[in-house]
């Protein structure tokens, strides 16, 4: 029997919340899972992409996955491994250094074997390149009785999905026992053509939509494939508070609730739904903080009345008015895509410039032709504007907008982060295909965020989205 921890999306050097410990966070995670392999003495451990966050992880970061693969290694556990659309580069992938340094293996077309099962890796590919993808791998060899493919991308049937999985098995020139995914951070498991297709999830909560605990994958090759889940009993806390608000209800009410949690270094994350009373999220933070919680956000999901229901006062739609401007400027591919990033109200505030500078940064190492001007459009008409022009212009003549509001990590306000500016955000950069998956060398669409990476560019002045 050969058995192999299956883990994924670590996101290493993820600085969620602009918390340094939090950053901390997603490295220990990792290490955790290594110590687990090592304990139980497993065959392998294989991850399933997105071992960083960042295709520039910071060196402080570096040095810590290099330690803590050096332990897996002096303990004589292989780890096997391939790119996901985090981390990916056009050239040499960091996985590829760790190899160098005998600390990894990256899985491609060609059987590893370990004991009796032979691995194969499939780099996350753009969503624009998958329809030239030949899904040839190299033959079995004798000495195995299972083959596992390791994968990085969202796949059928599971949430999100945009990769067509009975497609991958039936053109696939190799019968695999299971796949072995990352990307999607919710683990799951489905079996697709008699093949168990599986999802890790992630290591630590990279959003306060991920409530389950976190945790990773046992795969054991027997006589059949066994699959189950194991969770990380080390991870931050995150403490959800819910609080459903009747009329008349308000602060005090919300306050009371977060007073019956124990908050000491945790993430605490409050979530406001009723009727009740507006509150001022600031002062809910606040008192978590001062119990002793590591961070605080407050979401209030209720669309509130104006009080003032008297007074009859319409203003012109400011979105309108911007989607308006947007589609006279004839923008870029890369203007519109920051124009999106700016005015996406699902994105924190405290990290729209980080957002900013990764989609520059990216479009500047993936396509550059994304700052040509828009089609038929050409920088002498009369009829183009620049941003410049037209923030100017607005002023003058547009409705005016608040940007004073503030929100967190899926939608949680925040007034802290108001203030601040500069959390590093999760970034969408893809990984190259490798070349035995894809000969296809046509642009990805300027609507996939997951664009293929390109060879490293200057930094931009303006990292990468949360």
């Amino acid at each position: 029997m050969t058995r192999v921890i299956h883990t994924g999306d670590t996101h290493i050097g993820y600085q969620q919340y602009n918390a340094p410990d939090r950053r901390r966070d997603f490295l220990e995670a990792f290490r955790q899972v290594v110590d687990d392999a090592i304990a139980d003495d497993v065959d392998a451990v294989v991850h399933a992409g997105d071992l960083f966050h960042d295709r520039r992880p910071g060196l402080v970061d570096l040095q810590g996955t290099v330690s803590i693969l050096r332990t897996l290694s002096d303990a004589g556990i292989p780890f096997l491994a391939v790119v996901g659309n985090h981390e990916g580069k056009r050239d040499a992938q960091w996985l590829d250094l760790f190899a160098d340094l005998g600390l990894a293996t990256r899985l491609d077309e060609r059987p590893h074997v370990i004991d009796d099962v032979a691995f194969y890796g499939l780099d996350f590919v753009p969503r624009s390149r998958r329809e030239d993808l030949t899904y040839e791998f190299t033959p079995v060899p004798e000495t195995a009785d299972h083959a596992a493919l390791v994968s990085h991308g969202l796949f059928e049937p599971f949430a999100h999905a945009d990769w067509d999985t009975d497609r991958l098995l039936t053109e696939s020139t190799v019968d695999f026992n299971a796949v072995l995914l990352g990307d999607n951070h919710t683990p799951d498991t489905a079996e697709v053509q008699d093949t168990w297709v599986t999802y890790c999830g992630s290591t630590e909560r990279a959003s306060a939509s991920e409530r389950e605990a976190r945790g990773y994958n046992i795969v054991e090759f027997d006589d059949e494939v066994a699959i189950r889940r194991r969770g990380l009993d080390g991870t931050r806390e995150f403490v959800f508070v819910d609080v459903k608000l009747s009329p008349g209800e308000g602060s005090d009410r919300v306050q009371e609730r977060v007073r019956q949690y124990d908050l000491e270094d945790a993430v605490v994350i409050v979530t406001i739904e009723g009727d009740g009373d507006p509150i001022t999220p600031a002062t809910t933070e606040e008192l978590a903080i001062d119990r002793g919680a590591l961070i605080a956000r407050v979401n209030d999901r209720r669309e509130l009345p104006d009080e003032a229901e008297d007074v009859s006062v319409s203003f012109a739609d400011p979105d309108a008015a911007v989607r308006k401007r947007v589609r006279e400027l004839g923008l870029s591919d890369a203007a519109r895509s920051i124009d999106e990033t700016v005015r996406n109200d699902d994105l924190p505030a405290s990290n729209v410039r980080d957002t900013v500078e990764s989609r520059v940064r990216g479009l500047l190492e993936d396509d550059r032709a994304a700052f040509d001007p828009a089609a038929d459009r050409e920088p002498t008409d009369d009829d183009v504007t620049t941003v410049a022009d037209a923030m100017g212009q607005d002023d003058e003549s547009e409705p005016g907008m608040d940007a004073n509001a503030s929100t967190t990590d899926d939608g949680t306000e925040s007034a802290a982060d108001a203030r601040s500016s500069g959390a590093t955000g999760e970034s969408d950069p893809a990984a190259e295909p490798q070349a035995s998956a894809t000969d296809d060398e046509s642009d990805p669409p300027a609507d996939d965020d997951r664009s293929e990476p390109a060879e490293d560019a200057p930094d931009a002045s303006l990292g990468d989205f949360a």
